[in-house]
């Protein structure tokens, strides 16, 4: 009887344990380029959680192209929050019933803790004289990009050309022209912004490398410093970095409250230092001047100056069938 009765205390201690370490954990699903970003932030963020609430928290990731994250969060992957590279991946879960409706109004700056945009890397010394976007149309000058149907990367890459032409004052049959000369330019699509580095570095495919403007520091940290230069064009696209609260998971998990510390954190003066350190441009105004001399002064366009937003550029561009799947022939 008492060793039934040990076994009894044992199997609930076990259980209770185990209960306390589900609801300690978080997942946080994310883009294919954040993964050095968030290695670190999960670090602080379980310090300062522990320091001002007594209590250890983990925080697992998972990274890959952010559409095909948004796909496999929606297809039931229990991600606590999701910190993607574009809306409408975010909406994607929204319009799911995944995240909440009002997911853009749970945080400061329409859920965005941080922006980027795109720049070119090249091989070092730039061999081929790379300065601004009409170079990447030139003969003999191979592209590296992300596909834009796998990544926000990749996206965000094609509204930069577009936006580039139109910020010109070019007209949209002008700016599909030179996107449709880009692509023939493209020798591969890759899955997302880490395998297009990959492509890049690795496979010493191509002569340029469209990407946000983090990747530069990852590059230096995995590769050396002074395998690539970074080439800032003379315009370029305003790249919101939005993040949700899962609300499927964290209801069944009960780790709501954990889930927004850790978004709010993202906001906090050490997150957005951290975001600053990985070449990701911070909203706080003092880090982000502390930081001036990382980030190069571009003429910056917003998605809403030529596309009205996100989700109607999708439309046009992104679905099955839009303006990049006739612009781009499949190699």
């Amino acid at each position: 009887m008492k060793n039934t009765l040990r076994a009894v205390i044992a199997a609930v201690a076990l259980s209770t344990s185990a209960l306390a370490g589900a609801q300690t954990s978080l997942l946080n699903v994310s883009y294919d380029v954040a993964r050095e970003f968030y290695k670190d932030i999960n670090v602080a963020f379980a310090a300062s959680y522990k320091k001002s609430t007594g209590k250890d928290i983990k925080v697992d990731q998972s990274h890959a192209g952010s559409s095909a994250q948004a796909r496999a969060v929606a297809d039931g992957l229990d991600a606590d929050v999701v910190t993607f590279n574009t809306t409408t991946d975010v909406q994607f879960l929204a319009d799911k019933g995944v995240v909440a409706a009002d997911w853009a109004k749970r945080f400061p700056y329409g859920a965005a803790p941080t922006t980027s945009t795109m720049l070119f890397l090249v091989r070092n010394g730039n061999p081929k004289n790379i300065k601004d976007w009409d170079d990447l149309i030139k003969p003999g000058v191979q592209v590296v990009v992300v596909n834009p149907k796998t990544g926000g990367n990749g996206r965000l890459a094609y509204l930069a050309a577009w936006g580039y032409v139109r910020s010109k004052g070019g007209s949209d049959a002008d700016a599909a022209e030179f996107v449709g000369k880009l692509y023939k330019n493209v020798p591969v699509l890759a899955r997302g912004g880490r395998d297009a580095t990959g492509v890049f570095l690795q496979r010493n495919i191509g002569d340029v490398l469209i990407t946000f403007e983090s990747e530069v520091v990852s590059v230096n940290n995995e590769f050396g410093a002074g395998k690539v230069d970074a080439v800032h064009p003379s315009a370029s696209i305003v790249a919101e970095n939005p993040v949700a609260i899962v609300e499927r998971t964290v209801n069944k998990k009960g780790t709501a409250a954990e889930a927004k510390a850790y978004l709010d954190f993202l906001y906090s003066p050490e997150g957005q230092e951290i975001a600053a350190k990985h070449n990701i441009r911070p909203r706080n105004e003092a880090v982000l001047k502390k930081y001036a001399d990382a980030f190069k002064p571009i003429k910056f366009f917003t998605v809403a100056d030529y596309f009205g937003s996100l989700s109607e550029a999708q439309k046009v561009h992104f679905n099955d069938g839009g303006q990049f799947d006739k612009l781009y022939t499949v190699k």
